[in-house]
This record gives C-alpha cells, structure tokens and sequence, in this order.
C-alpha cells in the first residue's frame, strides 16, 4: 500500500515550486489562487526570495503548504492508501485526502501561522535537536525540569534516536546539558523563532480553533494519521480537534510511521520540498521504499 506523506517547516529553499509553475498549468492555478487568498505575492518570495524571507513563519508554512499541494495535484497517477504530513504537513495531507478544500486549506496555514507568531511573541522559547539517547530519557529530564519550574517538553519523535524538545529559553539551555550529562550525541539548539508544539503555543488553539470551527471539513477519502495520537482518521470532527490539539501536542513521526507500516504501508512517497522525511522513514522502517512526486 502506498502511503504519501508531505513535510513541515524547515524544508523551504530560495526557487521553490518554480519548475511546478513553469511547467504545469494547474501549478500555476493553484500558486495564482494563493496569491489572491493571501494578499501578497507569496510566489514572489518561494521563487527569488532571501532565505531569510522564506524563514518567516507567516511565509514559510504557506509557501510550504502550497507547494506541497501543486506537486500533489501534478504528480501523474498519485492515489494514496493513507496520508500523513509533519506538524504543517498536516494541512498539506488533509488536502490530499479531500479532508479539506485547498481554499479553504491555505486561510487556516495563515492564520495558524499568525497565531503561532503572536505565541512566540506573548511567551518566547525556542527548539532543540536531541540526538544519540532513548525517547524515555529525554521525556523523564524533561519532566524534572518542568517540575523545577521552566517549561520544556518533547516535541518531535522524529525517528529513534532524534527527537526534537521545546520550551522556555532557560528550561532548553538546562535541558541540554543536562541531555549531554545523560549521554546524548548531540544537544543542538534550533534557530526557530519559538517554542512549536509545547504548552507556550496554548493561546494560538484559541485564534485556529475559531478559524476551524467556520470551515467545512469533509470525510478522509483516505485515512489521515494524525500527529497527535498516530492513528488513522476519517471522521471530519475528530480531524478538527487533533489539528487543534497539534499546536500545543508533540509531533509523534516515529509512531505515526510504524503504524502505518503495521498498516501495510510498502511504499512512502514525499510530496513537498526537500526529502527530510524520506530520510525519516528509512530510519523508522527500513524495509520501506521511499521517493519523492514526480
């Protein structure tokens, strides 16, 4: 069975979604569409932007979302099994498995893109990579910290021996050396503007729960397996509540991998820039094959 699954921030790059648009007419409907629904020439920025352009959040998490959909919806033949994306490739796999609309898709990107933005601002944090020590290790030193009064959580099971934590500033500089005190390979701070996927996020599930909340969301075509629980899911009310519960929950990559494989998945296709999730996948499940949309 084929599984396609689309990445999260992080994987933009100066040029993308270009070649799409030159060489595809729906790319360029769908890229001019976006444009309109947001205001600004976001193309402008994907094609001949700075990195440091690309990087802002309200850019980046459209630029990826769009992208991710044209190289979907151009990719000859692509009929997924089941779909998955990481933290906003959700958006992108909701879109793929007829979830959601892609105009209806890209307004939430935004405004959860400015919510998340006005949340760094409100309670700074930041991120960091924790490579080389087991998921039970990180969880419990986490743990001891937030206890000692800084915030710090695990927020992306990525693969088996890299997760990524978030939280306070004080509580990730604590945490990392107490990580590479627990043996920990690497302890690497992220040069993100804020702390994804922890419990510092929780005033932006209010502004995506309200935008949520006004847009039609349909029954899975396909199972989407959440970040939030990796399971599989269909239903349109319990996709709206895991996709709140994803501003403030870990990513859990790792697992939704293995249950998908446990689920027949053979084959995983990226669909999106760059191919850090293949990367993954052949981490978390070897035996996989993986490529990226044509």
């Amino acid at each position: 069975m084929k599984a396609v699954v689309f990445p999260g921030q992080g994987s933009q790059f100066t040029g993308m979604g270009r070649d799409l648009f030159e060489q595809h007419p729906e790319a360029q409907r769908l890229m001019a569409q976006a444009n309109d629904i947001l205001g600004f020439s976001l193309t402008d920025i994907m094609f001949t932007g700075s990195d440091e352009d690309l990087r802002r959040t309200d850019v980046t998490q459209p630029a990826i979302f769009v992208h991710s959909v044209a190289q979907f919806v151009t990719t000859p033949g692509l009929q997924p099994d089941m779909v998955a994306g990481h933290s906003l490739g959700e958006f992108s796999a909701l879109v793929a498995a007829g979830v959601l609309k892609f105009e209806d898709a890209l307004p939430l990107v935004a405004r959860r893109a400015q919510a998340m933005q006005s949340a760094c601002e409100e309670q700074p944090g930041t991120m960091a990579a924790i490579l080389g020590l087991d998921d039970a290790v990180v969880e419990r030193i986490c743990q001891e910290i937030t206890q000692g009064g800084n915030v710090v959580v695990a927020a992306n099971y990525n693969c088996p021996g890299q997760l990524v934590i978030s939280g306070s500033k004080a509580g990730i500089e604590q945490a990392c050396e107490a990580m590479k005190a627990a043996g920990a390979k690497r302890a690497l701070p992220l040069p993100v503007g804020g702390a994804f996927h922890s419990p510092l996020m929780q005033s932006a599930e209010a502004a995506l729960a309200e935008a949520i909340g006004r847009t039609t969301f349909s029954a899975g075509r396909c199972p989407v397996y959440q970040n939030v629980d990796a399971a599989p899911h269909t239903d349109p009310d319990e996709i709206r509540q895991n996709l709140i519960r994803q501003l403030t929950a870990p990513v859990r990559w790792t697992q939704s991998v293995q249950r998908m494989t446990q689920d027949d998945a053979t084959e995983f296709v990226e669909c999106g820039p760059g191919k850090v999730l293949q990367g993954l996948v052949k981490k978390i499940s070897p035996q996989a094959a993986t490529s990226s949309a044509q």
